[in-house]
Parts: C-alpha cells; sequence; structure tokens
C-alpha cells in the first residue's frame, strides 16, 4: 500500500499535492531547482518511528501525506502527545542536530526528505526558503499557545469540536476549499490516538463525538468519514468563532 501511494505522489515540484503551502511555497523556479538536486522521498508505515528523541538527525522535510505525532518521554516511563503533523508540516530543525521529540507515523506516511546540511547551506543563500520557514515556525507557536487553551481550559465538548475544527480547516486549506457551508474529510486519528492527544478516556471522546452526531453538528459514516454541515456551527461548539486555531 504504501509504495502504491508514493507512486501516486507526483515527484515534479509543480504537481506536488503540498506545493502551496510546505517550505518551498515561495521559491522560483531555478530555486525548486535546487531543491531538487538534494531532496527524496521516504515512506513510513502506521506506527513506525520516523525519529527518536536525541537521534542525530540527517534530514529535514514535509509530510506530504498521512499524519505523524510529536511525543515527549519522562524519566519515569510516561509519554505524552504534544503536537500533530499534517500534510505541509515541517520535520526537524535546520540548525540542530537532533530531534527533541519522539516523531512517530500514526498513518501511512509520505515525506519529502532534505538533505540537511545543503538545506542550511540553501536558507542561507535563498531568503524565500528561510522567509518561508520563519513563517510556519510563528504559525507553529501560535497554535502550539492556542493548544495550551484547549487542553487547559476547554470542556471535553469543546476539545473534540477544537480538533475536528482544526483537522477540518487544514483538510479544506490543502484542497483549497472554502470553509464555508458544509466540509467532507477523513478523520486521521483513531479514538483512542484522540483521547491520548487531547488528554481525555476514550469513553469520553467516543461519547462526546455521539453526542456532536445526536445534534446534528457532525454527520458520521462509519468511524472515520466526517462531514460538518455548517462549520461555524463547529467553531462555535469549540468555543471560538475565529479563524485563529491550531493547524490553520
Amino acid at each position: 500500500m504504501l509504495k502504491e501511494e508514493q507512486a501516486q505522489i507526483s515527484h515534479e515540484c509543480d504537481d506536488c499535492p503540498i506545493r502551496h503551502r510546505a517550505v518551498c511555497a515561495r521559491c522560483e523556479a531555478d530555486e525548486l531547482d535546487l531543491l531538487e538536486a538534494i531532496k527524496y522521498y521516504r515512506s513510513f508505515e502506521a506506527g513506525q518511528t520516523v525519529i527518536w528523541s536525541g537521534d542525530k538527525m540527517d534530514f529535514v522535510g514535509s509530510v506530504v501525506t498521512g499524519i505523524a505525532t510529536l511525543t515527549q518521554t519522562m524519566e519515569d516511563g510516561r509519554t505524552q502527545m504534544v503536537g500533530l503533523l499534517l500534510p505541509s508540516d515541517f520535520v526537524g530543525r535546520p540548525g540542530r542536530d537532533g530531534s527533541a521529540y519522539d516523531v512517530v507515523a500514526t498513518t501511512d506516511l509520505v515525506m519529502c526528505c532534505f538533505r540537511k546540511k545543503p538545506f542550511e547551506q540553501m536558507m542561507e543563500r535563498t531568503p524565500h526558503i528561510a522567509q518561508r520557514l520563519l513563517e510556519m515556525t510563528l504559525d507553529e507557536l501560535d497554535a502550539a499557545r492556542e493548544w495550551m487553551l484547549v487542553l487547559g481550559r476547554k470542556t471535553a465538548r469543546e476539545k473534540i469540536a477544537s480538533l475536528l475544527s482544526i483537522i477540518a480547516r487544514r483538510d479544506a486549506t490543502l484542497n483549497l476549499r472554502p470553509t464555508e457551508g458544509a466540509l467532507v474529510f477523513d478523520l486521521p486519528l483513531t479514538r483512542e490516538a484522540m483521547a491520548d492527544y487531547l488528554g481525555l478516556t476514550l469513553e469520553t471522546v467516543s461519547r462526546q463525538i455521539s453526542a456532536l452526531k445526536r445534534d446534528g453538528v457532525i454527520h458520521l459514516e462509519g468511524k472515520r468519514h466526517v462531514t460538518v454541515p455548517d462549520f461555524t456551527r463547529l467553531m462555535e461548539e469549540a468555543g471560538d468563532d475565529a479563524d485563529g486555531g491550531m493547524f490553520a
């Protein structure tokens, strides 16, 4: 399945599904040619570790398809999921040798990778890459602050609605669709993963999803295919009437 999925992804930058949001979004044709010389694709199966915390990274890159989690492990072995990596999100930090977190593929994952040293050299010579990476880093900072509010102050229902709105908004943005009206997407996380990420029990997640379905906020086909009839209402259920949430 992974090989089939990777084969369906264009290796040409102009046809890349994340081109308009990735770190290369502002690059000119000659800059894309330089990136082409240092890029390669890597595939990971669901559950496979992309990078372990503390390991030396010889690449950086963007998620093309699939989802990964950022997880931190405490000294006593307890772990906490601290972030999600969705398509177009950047993995790795130029100028740092290693990763501060475990990166684990939640679903089958395809990444567009760049050899780290050449990429760092390109950043020095190519302002478009450095500028875009700065924008993405600042967006990530805003997202982390927003997520502190979700975890610290929102009710269980608001947490579920917030996560659904985040995924719905990102899916619409990647596919160049407006967020007005109905939105349809496949939920990439199991309910167990949602519970872990939101600090809830599995039973609470299931109960709140059922309540949102019963109240007409979402429609479910199976456990993963979600329709949001009115995105504004979902945002209201999330306790947020602005478009400033995580992973926008």
